[in-house]
Parts: C-alpha cells; structure tokens; sequence
C-alpha cells in the first residue's frame, strides 16, 4: 500500500514520528515551501506513482482538489480539540494569559468545545474558521484587529504562513496537529484503503444472455462465448456455458467494474450486437458465496431482458440494484472494429488481436509520451502482471516499446523498469 503526504517542508519530522506505528505502508512525500507550489508537486506525484490514498490538510486539499481522481481515497487532516488544548497548555507554560487570544482554522464548534472544557471566557476568544479562499494577507489583519481591539498578546494559528508574517514581532503559539491527531487519521485511511482493496477484491458473476427469439441460439451463445474470450477486458475471468442461451462469467468485482467503466455502460453489448447480430442482455450479482452470485446475476439479467433496448443490472446481496447499464455512455477509449486495415496487419506481424493492439495505441495516446511500468500497463489492460511483462517483451520483439531506463518505485526490492510506448510509431 502507498500513501502519499501533502505536508509543508517544516512539518516533515513532525509526521515522520506519528508514522512509525504504521506497518506495510510506502509513504510518498510531497513537500512544499509555497501554497503555490502544492498542485503541480501533487499532479507530478499522481502522474509517477499510483497511490493508494492521499492525506492532506485542508490548504493543500483546496489548492489541489481538481486534479486528484474521483475514486481516490483521501483524508483531510484537521487540527483537533486536543490540539487547541495543547496550545493553551503551552501558551501557559510560556507564562501567556489563557485570554484574551486570537484562533485562526479551527472551527467554531471544536473553540466551543474545549474552552467549555477549561472554563475560559468565550467572549475574549477570536475565532477565524478556516475559508479556503482567504489569503494570509487577510488572516493576519484579521489578528490585527482581534488583538487591537482585545488587547491580546498572542496568537494561535495552524498556517504557517500567519507564523512567518508575525516572527518576531506577536507571539504565536502553534496549533498543528500533533503525532497522535496525524497518527488517527493516518491509520483510519490506511484501514479505508484496505476495506476498499478488499470490496474490489470480492467474488462476482456475470450473466449474458442471447435473445431467446434468436433463429440458431446454440449459434449464437457460441458465438458470444467466443467473443467475451477474445476481449482483452475479459482475459482474467473464468467464462463457461451456462444453458442453451447464455453463459456465466465469473472474476472479482474490480475487473466488472472496469468493464462496465464503474457501473455506468456495458460496450461489449454493442459489440455482441454488431459481431453477432443478436440482441444481448447482462447481469452482475455480488455476495457471500458464488451461488449467491450467480443467483443475483440470473435475478438482474431477467431484469435487463424485460427492457426493450440491451442493457445490463447489478443486484448486490446488500440489496443494492444498479442499472440499467447501456451499450454506450462513456465513450470508449479504444475500439473493437473500427481500428482500419493498418491495425490488423500490424497485429498479424506482432501476434496479437486487433483489439488488444488498437486499446495499446489508446493508451498511448493517454500517456502522452509518459513511460509506463509493465505492471501498470497490465493494470491498465485488466491482466495479470505476469502477462503484462510477457505483452511488453512481445512488443519489444516488434520495436512497439523503447526502453526508458527504471525507477525504485519502492525502498525495498529491485528498481521497476520503465517503457515509452510506439505504436503509432510502427503503423506509419
């Protein structure tokens, strides 16, 4: 499991320490000196590394929110009541008055709580609750008038850059979180991840089912169950008869959910449709055990066969139905068909399908002249490492790859090796 770590340079030692507790995980470091520095840091972390989760404080989430992807686990990290109570604690032992003081980023809600809690006048307390679209300059003269108009002596700030602008001219007692804040939320992400890696990894079924009005149907669940084998989405799953007129499919939910691009279309529909000429219908089911599965999957496919257009359903043992799931909706990002004569001959010379060759050139076009490992290449083809490593020396035989050196992707174990590649290249 990777984690990546949006922290101000100065905090660094701060987080290694609350991070030690934290076993089988390979932090990944994106430190900045500027606000304006987070996104690209971010962006180019994304771009090198596939991390499992990302944890942030509330700035560098606000400054780089629209890169990050939708389905990436993140945990924004807020200072806590415990937080606020340390700095008074120190502010204390500096000999600092409890009040009159100034608080910036924490919320209204949790200075509430705890100077209820140490029965401090809440009247003497200002508090600016954190607004991602302030600027230091406007926190600072917010502390200025505070204390102009209070007669507080210092202040509690979570920014660093409210702590430069005051050095040596007003106090400023800290209000980060602490280890034992950043180690909490560290620990519920790394658990969130490995609930989400588990839930990918549950066992599913998938039901396909050719129109019973179809002239030959022994034909045609041949010719379906032809077709799902030869797609490069379906290489890992087990596909086997099921009656006259269908088949199953079994695999984990991570690969269904790639194929049907999160739940949301089916395109092997539109390919059955076009390949066969025969109206197909789905169904996925999720549970406990593959009888429950493949029950559930026969449940949604006669749910998709009682609509008029071809779709598909997904019906978990939770309860949850999810459809109807149509032969389109998100474009495609490769095609099955329409790759053109130069595709197919191409693939011929390499040994491959034309379909795998012409998702290979979308993927080159995605990178934009990034190199890929051979396990990210696999991921993004929905196979198996080892049959990602066999992909690339096969298109190393053929000049389709260029070597692009390695990177030490993890502390630990041989450095990865890194490929650019040239489909497109070979086509002319």
């Amino acid at each position: 499991m990777a984690i990546g770590l949006v922290i101000h340079a100065s905090h660094r030692s701060r987080f290694e320490a609350a991070a030690r507790t934290l076993a089988g995980v390979t932090l990944e470091w994106v430190t900045y000196g500027h606000e304006g520095e987070i996104r690209d840091r971010v962006r180019a972390l994304l771009d090198r590394r596939n991390v499992d989760g990302l944890l942030l404080g509330p700035v560098p989430y606000a400054r780089c929110r629209d890169v990050l992807p939708a389905d990436l686990p993140v945990s924004v990290l807020r200072s806590a009541g415990l937080d606020l109570a340390l700095a008074w604690c120190r502010a204390l032992a500096e000999g600092w008055p409890a009040t009159p003081v100034s608080i910036d980023t924490f919320d209204l809600e949790t200075v509430d709580e705890v100077t209820h809690a140490l029965e401090l006048d809440r009247s003497q307390i200002s508090c600016l609750p954190f607004d991602p679209e302030q600027r230091i300059e406007e926190i600072v003269e917010f502390h200025r008038d505070a204390l102009r108009t209070s007669g507080g002596t210092y202040v509690i700030s979570v920014r660093t850059g409210v702590m430069g602008a005051f050095a040596g001219r007003v106090p400023v007692m800290s209000g980060l979180p602490g280890p034992a804040t950043i180690r909490a939320e560290l620990h519920e992400l790394a658990l969130r991840i490995r609930s989400k890696q588990a839930d990918k990894l549950r066992f599913a079924a998938g039901v396909f089912l050719v129109n019973r009005l179809s002239p030959n149907l022994d034909r045609a669940r041949v010719g379906l169950m032809n077709m799902l084998l030869n797609t490069p989405g379906f290489a890992d799953c087990w596909i086997e008869d099921r009656d006259r007129r269908g088949v199953v499919v079994f695999a984990h939910r991570a690969l269904f959910e790639t194929v049907t691009h999160s739940w949301s279309s089916l395109p092997v529909l539109a390919q059955a449709q076009e390949t066969l000429g025969v109206r197909v219908v789905a169904g996925f089911g999720i549970g406990a055990s593959a009888r429950t599965c493949v029950t559930l999957a026969e449940r949604a496919a006669a749910r998709a066969e009682q609509d008029v257009a071809p779709g598909a359903y997904l019906i978990e043992d939770s309860g949850v139905v999810i459809g109807p799931m149509g032969p389109s909706g998100t474009p495609l990002s490769f095609t099955y068909r329409e790759h053109g004569a130069d595709v197919e001959e191409l693939a011929r010379s390499v040994g491959l399908s034309p379909a795998t060759l012409s998702r290979l050139t979308a993927i080159e076009r995605s990178l934009n002249g990034r190199s890929v490992s051979p396990s990210d290449l696999a991921t993004a083809l929905g196979i198996t490492d080892p049959s990602g490593r066999r992909l690339i020396r096969k298109l190393g035989e053929h000049g389709l790859v260029i070597p692009e050196g390695s990177a030490q992707v993890n502390r630990k174990g041989r450095p990865t090796r890194l490929y650019r590649l040239a489909i497109s290249s070979g086509r002319q």
